[in-house]
């Protein structure tokens, strides 16, 4: 990118801000939007309760596995032919998704969008990286952003309860065009293109084995939810994800022109950050999904009410994100952060343990939602920041992918984790309290919720040791990292 264009680019950071957070906004809401139309898509469509995972498996499959090349993708051709690309993509998948007339066209369309989402998603993250080099400012941004990484998906919840409620199931799926058409013009407006003036040869040992090891990681999870841990396509997806990621790492070390250089790694706050977002992710994905079940199956709140009842843990993430990134972040760096989102985590969850078949909204949930929110808001937002600052800008795409990879992977594996021992102890309950009452039923529901919130109370606290004993605070490294320069690991 010459100067004069990098200037241009820079001069716009805050329309660009604002179409990047669009981009972010839809594939963060995207994830969780479909959820609450699913019973009406299965409806219609006419598939079974064990297909209808797949709606949701095939998006994630796709995006998990391909935000990798994803990123590397943007380096490679540029980043704004990248996210145009990409927004455009999404945009025709949906469309498809929409129109679907059976489950097999459906979960087609449904992967579509997450291989268009992988590719447009590190492109966003990149462009707010390098578009963004005052401290403050870029603080500022990636507060914005991290809010949107963290509670994007309690809007989901709001708008696919009122498109549901109020029109169908297909509406869900065909907003998608009201976010990435207008996001997609202004990038072609806003943007300039960047391709790096030699371009290395692209790491196809390191492609196949990535993407091959990360489907296989994710499906192996999602099969187990579904058909258990000890079943043999469980066992051989994770076997296959240990050896294909090991074969990776090697390439990657190896390699004279390595996918993901290790590098990007080994930083030890980078690295840190890294680890943060899957932990967090693996954590808080299950809050939404079982807190759905537990409004909706238990307290009898509709589709649009459960949307609205997330929207206090947005609020909270917004502010705290915000706030933490411009005010606090500068000054500490992020190990007092972090780790105390984590805590808050983990209080939350513990919090959310006491919840029962006739206990209130108000009483037991809003206030664990409102601290869980500023907690998001604490771990993300300075986790995005650190992850990607200091890389060079020749990775800046492959860095971003990352922290997106991390995001995704960790919190499908915590959906599967806390699924399984959900239903575990649901199925433990019934069978030691005999009998099936309708009372008793609703009594082993909540024990299975309730298990849940234990286990990502576990995994938060698990978190906030991991990022206490990794990440380094002082003003100074944080300064490295938001101008760009490498910090010194020890």
């Amino acid at each position: 990118m010459t100067t004069e264009t990098s200037s241009r680019q820079h001069d716009r950071r805050w329309l660009v801000l604002a179409m990047v957070a669009v981009a972010q906004l839809m594939v963060v809401l995207d994830a969780t939007i479909v959820n609450i139309a699913l019973p009406s898509a299965q409806r219609d469509l006419g598939f079974s309760n064990d297909s209808r995972q797949w709606v949701v498996t095939g998006y994630a499959l796709a995006f998990g596995s391909l935000l990798l090349i994803g990123g590397r993708i943007g380096d490679y051709f540029g980043r704004k032919r990248a996210l145009v690309t990409g927004l455009l993509g999404f945009a025709l998948a949906s469309a498809l998704a929409g129109v679907a007339q059976s489950l097999g066209m459906l979960v087609a369309a449904r992967a579509l969008q997450g291989a268009f989402g992988a590719l447009l998603a590190p492109s966003a993250l990149s462009i707010l990286t390098t578009s963004f080099t005052d401290p403050h400012e870029r603080g500022t941004a990636f507060g914005i952003y991290g809010a949107i990484a963290g509670g994007g998906g309690a809007i989901g919840l709001l708008l696919g309860g009122v498109l549901t409620q109020y029109i169908e199931w297909r509406s869900t799926l065909f907003v998608n065009l009201i976010f990435a058409v207008p996001a997609a013009a202004a990038a072609v407006v806003l943007l300039v293109n960047e391709i790096p003036a030699t371009r290395p040869k692209l790491d196809i040992p390191g492609v196949a084995s990535a993407t091959a090891g990360l489907f296989a990681l994710v499906y192996g999870f999602s099969n187990a939810q579904t058909h258990g841990w000890g079943a043999s396509l469980t066992l051989g997806s994770l076997a296959a994800a240990v050896v294909l990621l090991v074969a990776f790492v090697v390439l990657q070390a190896r390699g004279k022109h390595p996918l993901l250089p290790l590098r990007v790694l080994l930083d030890r706050d980078r690295g840190a950050s890294f680890g943060a977002m899957a932990i967090a992710g693996s954590g808080s994905f299950g809050v939404f999904l079982f807190l759905t079940y537990y409004l909706q199956r238990t307290l009898g709140f509709s589709p649009i009410s459960t949307g609205l009842a997330f929207l206090p843990m947005m609020a909270a993430v917004v502010t705290s994100a915000t706030l933490i990134s411009t005010r606090v972040l500068p000054r500490t760096g992020p190990r007092p952060l972090v780790p105390t989102g984590m805590l808050l985590g983990a209080i939350s969850m513990v919090a959310l343990t006491r919840v029962g078949v006739h206990t209130g909204y108000a009483s037991h949930v809003l206030p664990v939602l409102i601290v869980l929110g500023v907690g998001m808001g604490m771990i993300f937002a300075p986790s995005m920041a650190t992850a990607t600052g200091g890389v060079d800008p020749d990775d800046a795409g492959v860095a971003s992918a990352l922290v997106n990879t991390m995001q995704q992977v960790g919190g499908s594996i915590g959906v599967a984790l806390l699924s399984t021992f959900s239903a575990t102890a649901a199925a433990s309950f019934v069978a030691s309290h005999g009998g099936s009452s309708s009372a008793t039923l609703a009594a082993a529901a909540v024990h299975g919720y309730t298990t849940a919130f234990w286990w990502s109370a576990g995994i938060f606290f698990f978190g906030a040791m991991f990022s206490g004993l990794l990440l380094r605070s002082g003003r100074q490294i944080q300064e490295q990292a938001l101008m760009g320069a490498p910090a010194m690991a020890h």
